[in-house]
């Protein structure tokens, strides 16, 4: 199969698609197995195996492409996935379901970016109905961290929030996720062509300049961006930050760092579904030009993720 992998660290050049093995095979009985699934490939106990359709580019994937950083290479790149079941040892995941995962690459080594992904079962759950795989592919990690990074803002529904990056694939779901909890959400966002978009997802007051922020004012704040917004926190307001940036010097200040979680895949699915939540693709990129892809995406400006078609 193929898999998009690197060898050493670097810049667009290093990312290579490359013939690789097959996930190998795992014991379990063979009668399990559905006739339209390799038997070599069969995933083990509490296992699915996954064709992959599509997943998404997100920082965490250029940084450990470029940064020496992760686990010992030559490693598969990816954290999104979106697509078919091909064989389950799983009772809720059948042949032909399909799916989204969200895989921590960094930490694991598990990478999404090849043709058949196996997946612990605890790390997948059913797609949104409501979307194509290639629009699925943007939601787990984007929605994931928002959904984390609120819990841990735990933002009261008569609190005034502040969401930076508001434009970017976390913040525009953390905004929209915010506001249908009832929270009054103001929005930074880096361009002024982004601000119409924030404004849809619900935010009441958006901008780009972090001069006009009205001083001593939110409740929370969100910093999806690693921009210094900290004189516009109340005394004794929530910082929760989820970028690499060096958390300012604010009592209680903290990061959130994603974990994998099928139920809170779920409970965004379910929102999806419902018409409550939108997702945005800017860009499609067959798996062959994934060179291209990441030089769009690092360039910046986009209102949507970029999207890597299988």
């Amino acid at each position: 199969m193929r898999a998009v992998r690197i060898h050493a660290h670097g810049g667009p050049e290093v990312l290579t698609v490359e013939e690789i093995a097959d996930p190998e095979p795992e014991s379990w009985p063979a009668s399990d197995a559905d006739s339209s699934a390799d038997a070599e490939s069969a995933p083990g106990a509490g296992e699915v195996l996954v064709r992959t359709v599509a997943s998404s580019l997100n920082p965490v994937d250029w940084k450990t492409r470029a940064w020496d950083v992760g686990p010992a290479l030559p490693v598969t790149l990816g954290w999104d996935l979106a697509g078919i079941v091909v064989a389950s040892s799983a009772p809720e995941f059948a042949v032909g379901d399909r799916v989204i995962a969200m895989s921590a690459q960094l930490a694991t080594g598990l990478g999404t970016w090849a043709e058949l992904v196996r997946l612990p079962v605890r790390l997948l759950a059913h797609a949104p109905r409501t979307l194509t795989l290639a629009e699925a592919a943007t939601l787990p990690l984007a929605g994931t961290t928002a959904v984390q990074a609120l819990a841990a803002l735990r933002p009261e529904s008569r609190a005034r929030l502040l969401v930076t990056g508001a434009a970017g694939a976390v913040g525009g779901l953390a905004v929209q996720l915010a506001h249908r909890a009832g929270v009054s959400v103001d929005a930074l966002v880096s361009r002024p062509e982004h601000i119409e978009v924030v404004r849809e997802f619900g935010a009441a007051t958006v901008t780009h300049s972090v001069a006009e922020l009205p001083q001593g004012t939110y409740d929370a704040v969100l910093d999806t961006a690693g921009v210094d917004v900290t004189r516009a926190l109340a005394d004794g307001g929530s910082y929760i930050s989820v970028s690499d940036a060096p958390l300012p010097d604010v009592a209680g200040a903290a990061k959130s760092y994603v974990q994998e979680s099928s139920k809170d895949l779920a409970e965004l699915v379910d929102l999806v579904d419902a018409g409550r939540l939108k997702v945005r693709v800017a860009a499609h990129y067959p798996l062959t030009e994934v060179r291209a892809a990441h030089e769009h995406f690092e360039a910046g400006g986009l209102s949507g993720k970029v999207v890597l078609l299988f």
